[in-house]
């Protein structure tokens, strides 16, 4: 998420409880998860396991539970719930405000475009020229989306990330990461019906131009699509994926999260993805192996028994 403008730390630290050591005169121009944060960012850890990846990310500045050795030019911010600061920050920066109205006052719709009865347009959204919006689409807070595009009826975009930050005493139980990023939609995208688009949780969950989706997908928080990609019906993306240009996932294909799918590879339906895949290759199975060699292997599952038979007649 980005700030309106830079806020000093020391109005953040204020904000939050804070000591603050370090590069104490700086001021940060947003807040966002360790992977996608960038220089003048703000960024949490709450567990040893990841203080030196974080430290060591492009984040200039982390709110942290343990004052440890830092690099030059940073600044820490120590507390006790580094994750309770990130709400208490994304609450006071991108608050909560419900929009009573069909289409936002605040929200901007180009010439040309199409908002069907019963859609609902939310806080902050900006809609291109000469786009079709069906009945019953729902576009949260934070929505950008381009020129062209087509949304088919019962879609939701811009819904919160499936994203909890796990907490374990006595019990387990999972306490909600406030999702505060959002989605962008280029030129000349058709989402079908019944889709799912979840915001980024501080960063943007992206849809590249010319990319076309079928009915019931779904694409999770932060994930990024390439330009001209092809997903048929009940394909689901996990958060943080990367997509590059023209990708095929065919039907009910399954894509695990924070992976990248290659440039031009081809997914063959009801495979699952679990780690990355290069480009301009065909796959199948779950997990997914080349198409090719998944198929010899099938061809030989099935001679089991008249191998097995063979074997048995030998004894």
């Amino acid at each position: 998420m980005r700030f309106e403008k830079p806020v000093p730390l020391q109005q953040i630290a204020e904000l939050i409880g804070a000591e603050l050591i370090g590069n104490t005169g700086a001021a940060a121009t947003g807040i966002n998860e360790i992977h996608k944060v960038e220089q003048g960012d703000l960024a949490f850890v709450d567990h040893p396991k990841y203080y030196d990846a974080c430290l060591q990310s492009a984040a200039s500045f982390i709110i942290i539970n343990k004052k440890v050795d830092f690099p030059k030019g940073k600044a820490l911010l120590i507390l006790e719930e580094p994750f309770e600061a990130y709400l208490k920050i994304v609450d006071h920066f991108r608050p909560f405000r419900p929009s009573m109205k069909m289409i936002s006052d605040t929200s901007v719709i180009g010439r040309g475009t199409v908002v069907m009865p019963n859609a609902y347009i939310g806080n902050h959204v900006t809609i291109g020229s000469n786009c079709i919006i069906y009945p019953n689409v729902t576009i949260l807070d934070q929505v950008v989306i381009d020129d062209n595009v087509i949304i088919q009826a019962g879609t939701v975009i811009g819904s919160d990330a499936f994203y909890y930050n796990k907490k374990t005493s006595r019990d387990v139980h999972y306490k909600k990461m406030k999702s505060c990023g959002r989605v962008l939609i280029g030129n000349d995208v058709e989402i079908g019906a019944g889709c799912m688009i979840d915001r980024g949780v501080t960063a943007d969950t992206i849809i590249g131009s010319g990319t076309k989706i079928d009915n019931l997908v779904h694409i999770g928080h932060d994930t990024v699509v390439g330009k001209n990609c092809l997903f048929a019906a009940q394909v689901g993306i996990a958060g943080a994926v990367t997509i590059e240009d023209n990708v095929i996932l065919w039907g009910q294909v399954g894509v695990s999260k924070t992976l990248t799918i290659g440039e031009g590879a081809i997914v063959y339906a009801q495979s699952g993805v679990k780690d990355s895949i290069e480009g301009r290759k065909v796959y199948f199975g779950s997990p997914v192996e080349d198409a090719r060699e998944k198929m010899k292997e099938f061809v030989w599952v099935k001679r089991i028994p008249q191998l097995w038979e063979k074997v048995m007649q030998k004894k």
